[in-house]
């Protein structure tokens, strides 16, 4: 009988450290930010980088849509997930900074790794969570204090370097009327728009020639008839070539490109082969790339095969160049196969600029607190192309104004405004502070 009872035991423990083990094999799931794996952008180039490591690894795979658009939608997709089983949650976009907040230190054995998610993303759902109000600065706080960082790395980019080189080459290979379309006016995109009118700018100073740029944002990540509308307007007026940044708004740049043999910029990743499909071959002339893929199949790599989630937790991390000989090395760059170089604009001369960059004898600002001066590059800020039904402004104002504005947010995750703006150069400053929602 005590023989009986000790092998009963054993056998027991046996099964229980078996089980224990089952339940800590590492599964990865990626979660969209509102968006679908199919938006030929930030979603579905994350996705393919998370189904290529797992595939290749005998890793198990699964994504999560969430159900709408909200930071509460978001976080139980992503609770869905680990109720599931999946210890690794993958999340692509800035709308993730809230999720950050609310999940990190409930879920504290998993792991989390986010793509653009900045300091102040975080801090916008964090201090308000805790009570507090925030400034918009983030450099006024202490980000950890809001979030639970050891189980979360978050990797943002230098997206005016490459917006940087987009604008160069565009000026370069011969284009004198050029535009941007930004989705919204949040700090990856105004980093891009900022970077591309340097870009811009100097190329048209190494020309000694005066440039024409249009610059907007759609208010929405999504392309639509009203969107389609207003190209259609740029493109009629003599624009050659719209950079447009901001996930499905290329399809609008694009559908106004191809009825007057127009191009467009894509952004992101390598956007040649979809836009030229969509819109015809051509279309594209260079694509301004942040390594989405490298930096999740890496990051999936590191932590998995190679043990080291160490060197990634609590940190929020800047990509940008690696390198100032190899241009395709870099986090941040544009297509050496694909972009429509010539002898105006040759890979050597795109090279040279990288290198420039790269030593800092070409310098880009990332400041995105006030619009870059240009003086060869003549720019009409425009705003936002929709505008939101919840902001409501005197059309008359006139410059020096001060200007009392109301505003109410429609998103759960926002608080109520009121702001106080002096009306500095155009009604398109105060949309820009608004266009979040």
């Amino acid at each position: 009988m005590p023989c009986y009872v000790t092998l009963r035991l054993r056998f027991k423990r046996r099964r229980f450290r078996k089980w224990r083990k089952q339940e800590q094999r590492i599964q990865v799931a990626l979660v969209t930010d509102y968006g679908d794996i199919t938006d030929q952008s930030f979603n579905q180039t994350t996705y393919e980088a998370c189904k290529a490591f797992c595939d290749k690894n005998n890793v198990q795979f699964t994504y999560k849509k969430p159900s709408g658009d909200s930071t509460s939608e978001r976080a139980a997709a992503v609770e869905s997930a680990i109720d599931e089983g999946y210890n690794i949650i993958v999340m692509p976009g800035y709308s993730f900074g809230g999720t950050i907040v609310e999940t990190s230190g409930k879920y504290p054995d998993v792991k989390f790794i986010a793509l653009d998610v900045a300091e102040g993303d975080i801090l916008e759902a964090g201090v308000p969570a805790k009570g507090g109000t925030y400034d918009y600065n983030p450099s006024n706080w202490n980000v950890k204090d809001y979030y639970h960082a050891d189980n979360v790395y978050c990797a943002v980019y230098q997206e005016e370097l490459c917006g940087y080189m987009a604008g160069y080459a565009a000026v370069k290979l011969g284009y004198k009327k050029l535009g941007y379309l930004g989705g919204m006016a949040v700090p990856a995109v105004m980093r891009f728009g900022y970077g591309y009118l340097q870009g811009v700018d100097a190329a048209a100073k190494d020309l000694g020639i005066t440039v024409d740029v249009k610059y907007a944002y759609g208010n929405t990540f999504s392309g639509d008839a009203e969107i389609t509308a207003a190209m259609d307007t740029w493109y009629g007026a003599g624009t050659e070539v719209v950079f447009a940044c901001g996930g499905g708004i290329f399809t609008s740049v694009g559908e106004a490109a191809k009825k007057v043999g127009a191009k467009v910029i894509g952004v992101d990743t390598d956007q040649k082969a979809t836009i030229d499909g969509m819109f015809g071959a051509g279309t594209t002339v260079t694509s301004a790339m942040k390594g989405l893929y490298p930096t999740t199949y890496n990051a999936l790599d590191d932590i998995i095969n190679n043990n080291k989630w160490d060197s990634y937790k609590g940190q929020i991390k800047t990509l940008g160049l690696i390198s100032g000989d190899d241009p395709e090395a870099n986090y941040v760059q544009i297509p050496m196969n694909s972009t429509q170089f010539s002898d105006s604009f040759t890979k050597d001369d795109y090279k040279a600029i990288v290198k420039g960059m790269f030593d800092g004898s070409i310098k880009v600002s990332s400041d995105i607190s006030t619009e870059p001066v240009t003086t060869a590059a003549k720019v009409e800020w425009l705003g936002n192309i929709k505008q939101s039904d919840s902001a409501n402004a005197d059309s008359d104002v006139t410059m020096g104004t001060v200007l009392f504005v109301t505003y109410i947010c429609d998103k759960e995750d926002y608080p109520r405004f009121i702001f106080i703006i002096t009306y500095q150069e155009e009604k398109a400053w105060m949309h820009n502070m608004l266009s979040k929602c």
